[in-house]
């Protein structure tokens, strides 16, 4: 009989840190021209962008299309189709931790700059808030980001003031190199053997590692390996069967 292979829980979130890396769109996937909404898939994720279409809109153009590339655009971006304020939306197929994209905003001659801002919703709950101003200049651009404690599935970029000096503007903004970073899994503890399932093999991997004080069963983290680890261990395995 071959004893039961312990791994490391630190192992056992191997699958979570791979998912959990930042993942780049940068729409030069996307077909040109095409309005919104456009669904791209980067990293496994699904990432849906729309607009209200009945309103106003965007549609994917090349970053070149003012004429100039602004500070940090390349390839393709997404380009309003309209002089008028329109939030960009955007959905994904995971929920997140962190998002952020590249914007530029419509300013010609403007001592300051607008404040653009993101939210982030969980299945339309209101999750978090964040707001980012770029340095002045012509089509400024900068990035605005988000990271949260709870996990969100939505953003809402918006404009939301415009330079408070005054000057040539408009509240309009393109966008590119949208960055997300997955939530991790939270069932990756559970798979304490790392096979890739959760079952009664990784219940047995726990407390084989638990019964010889293993620091691998520390489940709480709390520096101890008593029967509050395996409370620990057994409430996020079946939360995960």
């Amino acid at each position: 009989m071959h004893p039961l292979r312990l791994v490391p829980l630190a192992l056992a979130r191997l699958a979570a840190p791979l998912l959990a890396q930042p993942i780049l769109f940068t729409f030069d996937d996307a077909r040109i021209h095409a309005p919104l909404p456009i669904d791209l898939t980067a990293g496994g994720v699904n990432a849906h962008l729309w607009a209200d279409s009945s309103v106003y809109n965007y549609s994917v153009q090349f970053a070149n299309v003012l004429g100039f590339t602004p500070v940090g655009f390349s390839g393709f971006c997404i380009y309003p189709n309209q002089v008028f304020k329109c939030d960009l939306d955007a959905t994904f197929s995971v929920p997140l931790t962190a998002f952020s994209i590249l914007y530029s905003v419509q300013e010609l001659d403007c001592d300051s700059s607008a404040t653009m801002r993101v939210t982030a919703y969980m299945n339309d709950v209101y999750v978090g808030t964040a707001t980012k101003v770029a340095q002045p200049g012509v089509w400024p651009t900068a990035t605005l980001a988000i990271t949260t404690a709870e996990p969100f599935n939505k953003v809402v970029v918006h404009y939301d003031s415009p330079p408070p000096t005054g000057g040539d503007w408009g509240p309009i903004f393109m966008a590119d190199n949208m960055w997300i970073t997955p939530a991790p899994d939270p069932c990756a503890d559970a798979d304490y053997n790392a096979d890739g399932a959760v079952n009664t093999l990784d219940v047995l991997g726990f407390l084989n590692a638990w019964t010889t004080h293993n620091a691998n069963a520390d489940c709480d983290g709390n520096g101890l390996v008593d029967t509050r680890d395996v409370s620990c261990f057994l409430n996020t395995w079946a939360g995960c069967r």
